[in-house]
């Protein structure tokens, strides 16, 4: 049975215009550069074009562009050059009158903290508390065991414990306060 491009197509477009925003996002957390991010999701994206016509269970579209983005996230950690070159990108000017300098501050010290992170801690706390995955969909994710995540989960959330306590641009009971809703997260 033949397929319909023009209508493959089309659905491709409308996936990627509702969901690229939230898929770059999750990049940045990953690796703390608008520019980087822009890159990881543009290469997720090209892996699903790739395979779009394979497509047979639309509600597993996210868990696959997910898993795109973690893998692309971790193949260009691994790139020697990547290693050497530290760029830093300033957040993007947005001013939408919701935020109040103590929670833009308190954004800030929280995505220097995960810079701070190794990169499978960082992607295993960005999937398990920023997308909400549980344990074994984190695993399936990373292609990893159980007892990997949880691990990792744990020394992430404690090394961000430990780097949140030592930024000097975050009161010390913001630190408790973020930590302690990220263990709470962990209990759950």
């Amino acid at each position: 049975m033949p397929r319909d491009e023009a209508g493959d197509r089309r659905q491709f477009s409308e996936y990627v215009a509702a969901r690229r925003d939230i898929v770059r996002r999750a990049a940045y957390l990953m690796c703390g550069d608008w520019h980087w991010a822009d890159d990881l999701t543009q290469s997720a994206f090209i892996r699903l074009a790739a395979s779009w016509h394979r497509v047979r269970d639309p509600q597993a579209l996210d868990a696959y562009v997910r898993t795109c983005l973690v893998r692309a996230y971790l193949a260009e950690t691994r790139r020697v050059w990547r290693r050497r070159e530290r760029s830093y990108a300033d957040p993007p000017d947005t001013d939408d009158g919701q935020d109040s300098a103590e929670a833009v501050t308190r954004r800030l010290a929280f995505a220097r903290a995960l810079a701070h992170l190794p990169p499978r801690q960082r992607v295993t706390l960005i999937c398990r508390f920023y997308q909400g995955l549980d344990v074994a969909e984190t695993a399936a994710t990373l292609r990893c065991s159980e007892g990997t995540v949880k691990s990792q989960t744990a020394r992430g959330l404690a090394a961000l414990k430990r780097v949140l306590g030592e930024l000097d641009v975050i009161r010390p009971e913001l630190a408790r306060t973020t930590s302690a809703a990220a263990c709470a997260g962990e209990a759950s």
